[in-house]
Order: C-alpha cells, then sequence, then structure tokens
C-alpha cells in the first residue's frame, strides 16, 4: 500500500501525511527533508543554488543531517526550492525515495512530485492545498510559537513567489496528478482534515482491493 500526498508548503501535507501513516501503520517520509538536507549542505559549503552541478555534489549530505533542526527553518525552505528545479538533483534523490516506498508493507510519502514522477503508480494519492492566506498565517503562527517574529504579508508573497518557481520548474513541477484527490484545507481544523484525508484514501483502496 503505497499512499502519495503532494502539495504546495504549509497546506497541511505533513500533517496528514503523518497521520496517515499512524493510522494505516506503515513509515512516513517527508521527501521534502531530503531537498532541505541538499539546500542546507550546499549554503554551509558556500554553493551557488543556480549551479547545477554544486547543487547535484550536495546531493552527497549524510544521513545525520536529515536531524538537523536548521531544516525546518524558513531560509533553508525557500532555498531547498531553488535547489530542486535542477534535474540532476531530483535524479539522485528520486532512487532514495522510491526505495522507501517499495519496502515491504508500503509506505505514505510527502512531497511535491510524489504521485506524479516518484511513485505514479500509488494505491492512494492526495494532492493537499490551502490558500497563500491561511498557509502565511499557519506560517507566522508557527514561527511565533518559536519565538521568531514574522511579517504576515512578507510571508504570503514568499509562499506567492515559492509556488510559482514549484509550479513552473521545468523538471517535475508541482501539480495535482490526474488521479489524485483534491482536499483543500483552508477551512479545515487539522482533525477534519485528517479526517477526510483518511475517508478519500479508504475509498481508494477500497477500489483497488486493499480494504
Amino acid at each position: 500500500m503505497i499512499i502519495a500526498v503532494d502539495g504546495p508548503a504549509a497546506s497541511g501535507k505533513g500533517t496528514i501525511a503523518r497521520a496517515l501513516a499512524r493510522h494505516y501503520g506503515v513509515p512516513h517520509l517527508d521527501t521534502g527533508l531530503l531537498y532541505r538536507a541538499v539546500a542546507l549542505s550546499l549554503a554551509r559549503a558556500g554553493g551557488d543554488p543556480a549551479d547545477a552541478a554544486e547543487a547535484e555534489a550536495a546531493t552527497a549530505f549524510p544521513d545525520a543531517l536529515l536531524a538537523d533542526p536548521e531544516l525546518r527553518e524558513e531560509a533553508t525552505g525557500a532555498l531547498a526550492s531553488r535547489v530542486s528545479a535542477h534535474g540532476g538533483v531530483r535524479a539522485a534523490l528520486m532512487e532514495r525515495q522510491r526505495g522507501f516506498a517499495a519496502q515491504p508493507g508500503g509506505a505514505v510519502l510527502d512531497g511535491r512530485d510524489i504521485g506524479t514522477v516518484i511513485v505514479p503508480d500509488a494505491d492512494a494519492k492526495l494532492y493537499v492545498t490551502a490558500s497563500p492566506q491561511v498557509r502565511a498565517d499557519r506560517r507566522v503562527r508557527e514561527m511565533e510559537q518559536h519565538g521568531i517574529s514574522a511579517d504576515r504579508e512578507a510571508m504570503v508573497a514568499e509562499i506567492i513567489a515559492r509556488d510559482a518557481r514549484d509550479m513552473g520548474r521545468d523538471n517535475a513541477p508541482l501539480m495535482q496528478a490526474d488521479d489524485a484527490d483534491l482536499l483543500d484545507t483552508s477551512n479545515l481544523t487539522i482533525e477534519q482534515a485528517i479526517q477526510r484525508a483518511i475517508a478519500l484514501v479508504d475509498a481508494r483502496l477500497e477500489c483497488h482491493g486493499k480494504m
């Protein structure tokens, strides 16, 4: 059983993916962390995110980097969006993601190209989204909870710009797979979004005879 969860930043896809993994008893991979690790590795090496060769070289990061708290910072996420546009970076990380998905019992993966590129034959696919304004509010609240001040309007602008980069890149652009169920979390609580996600996945699994 493979479940693919795609969507833009701060849409709630990570929270939903983790909840689905717990519900179905399978492992979860936040594939965005892989790209953030590449970005952080590149930044610490003083590399240029626009240089495809330097970005690809940064994919050789040690596994221990995936636990670094700096991966969660907004600056790292913005840089990850830039390095992920390089085909060489995506190719280098693709097999790692597919290997995770192919493990016995299945898995839940969330990212931006899971249902379209990484595991296009996933048993269930969700495209999780929300309005830029709602997503900005979520980011601001999250940062404030960690004692970091944030400008809401600047955050809205950054989210819109990041969406444009992710959707407009030549390599594996962010998009809803044709067979993915749309889940707009703009007006849903976390619990409501999770329950809706479970219902959508259950329906897909039933169609595949896996319920």
